[in-house]
């Protein structure tokens, strides 16, 4: 008592030390007592001393052992849990809080199947238990046995709707949706009554699936709601509302969600796209930077201001673009070859022939690239290496008689 009285008046030195200098002359009730304060305020090496020196006298105690593997489990010694945990006889009435204890231990280590035969081996033993039905449930959803998981969840229903803060029918309609059973989980999220907005979101992706997406976009709206700071609901729910061909509020739902997470590429780039969209393409030239500069090699992004730029012949934009991303590190063949198809345009020839040599190394496979180079060759009057490039898009594409015939033309032409 002197000890927790001085625990409660912030003396936690002085409280362990009137424990320390106690345990000596201790009995063994008092010492439990002791390594129990010790778990309340967290001192785990003190109390697993104290819980060994206990199992020594008294070997058989499972709560003794059930006790120092929370301790081992909370200071990661999970092998030494699971040996003391296993020490637990079958005929011991903490047999079945052990084999659940074991079961979340092989879990933690990625033996499932071990964890599995845990939990059913404590099912046998206790048919009726909603808890072991619930740990069945979690671990099946977790490891995507998500029709299996389901018998188990329906199960817990008629006695519990919630089990460790989980709503049973919240898991039974992700696993409906997860094992692509979409109105059937729609149906039973429709039941649930729930403000949370993790329910809701969930709830507004299942509707989609479900060819509902009214319903999804009034859920993604009441996330928002629920929970301003929600991020991943303003991408859903804009992509909603494009897909509804509502580009206006796509827009402005995007415009919100960069305001609460300024740092969210995809949302840039989407509410630039849709800027485009509502003819507003300096607006969307803006956006489509903005996520350009939080990830230099945004693939998409980039391929789409490319695109945006040669609508209006800004060719010199491109260059100065695919230049600056590939000097932060960017790479990939297609800056390269959108970086030559400007330098041509601009009509400086020598940087399009390096450019196009760089794809080269990387596109020889792509039919398409090796026309187009093969023409840009034939323009340049280099022949040879015309021809070369048209010949490996002839074992591509062996069909086209055009390129063919116009191959015939250039090696006759080289022969005059």
């Amino acid at each position: 008592m002197e000890a927790v009285k001085l625990m409660e008046s912030k003396q936690a030195e002085k409280a362990i030390q009137v424990l320390d200098n106690y345990l000596p002359t201790a009995d063994a009730e008092d010492k439990y007592t002791i390594a129990e304060l010790y778990i309340q305020w967290g001192y785990l090496s003190e109390a697993s001393m104290v819980l060994e020196e206990l199992m020594q006298q008294f070997p058989k105690e499972s709560e003794l052992k059930t006790m120092l593997a929370d301790i081992y489990i909370e200071q990661e010694n999970d092998e030494e849990a699971i040996e003391l945990l296993n020490e637990v006889e079958e005929d011991d009435p903490a047999y079945v809080q052990t084999l659940i204890q074991l079961a979340d231990l092989y879990q933690a280590q990625g033996l499932f199947e071990v964890a599995e035969q845990k939990l059913l081996q404590a099912k046998q033993i206790e048919p009726n238990e909603p808890i072991i039905d619930f740990a069945l449930g979690e671990l099946l959803f977790s490891t995507g046995s998500y029709l299996r998981a389901i018998t188990y969840y329906e199960k817990i229903l008629p006695v519990a709707k919630e089990i460790a803060n989980v709503s049973i029918n919240d898991r039974l309609a992700e696993a409906y949706a997860a094992s692509g059973e979409y109105e059937k989980a729609l149906d039973i999220f429709q039941d649930v009554d729930s403000e949370d907005p993790d329910t809701l979101f969930k709830y507004g992706f299942t509707a989609l699936h479900a060819g509902r997406r009214d319903i999804a976009i009034k859920a993604w709206k009441h996330v928002i709601e629920q929970d301003t700071y929600y991020h991943t609901a303003y991408y859903q729910l804009a992509k909603a509302y494009e897909d509804e061909e509502m580009p206006q509020e796509a827009y402005d739902t995007a415009i919100k969600g960069i305001k609460v997470d300024e740092f969210n590429k995809e949302l840039y780039f989407f509410a630039g796209s849709m800027a485009h969209q509502l003819e507003n393409d300096e607006e969307s030239e803006r956006l489509v930077r903005e996520a350009i500069s939080l990830d230099p090699d945004y693939k998409e992004a980039l391929l789409f201001l490319i695109e945006l730029f040669k609508k209006t012949n800004q060719h010199e934009d491109i260059i100065e673009l695919i230049n600056e991303i590939k000097n932060s590190g960017a790479s990939d063949p297609l800056y390269d070859w959108e970086l030559a198809r400007a330098y041509n345009e601009n009509e400086s020839y020598e940087y399009a022939l390096n450019s196009y040599k760089e794809a080269y190394n990387s596109l020889n496979q792509d039919s398409d690239f090796l026309k187009e180079y093969g023409y840009f060759l034939t323009e340049e009057g280099r022949i040879d290496e015309a021809v070369s490039v048209f010949e490996r898009y002839l074992t591509l594409q062996p069909l086209d008689s055009d390129i063919e015939e116009f191959v015939s033309r250039l090696k006759l032409s080289q022969d005059t």
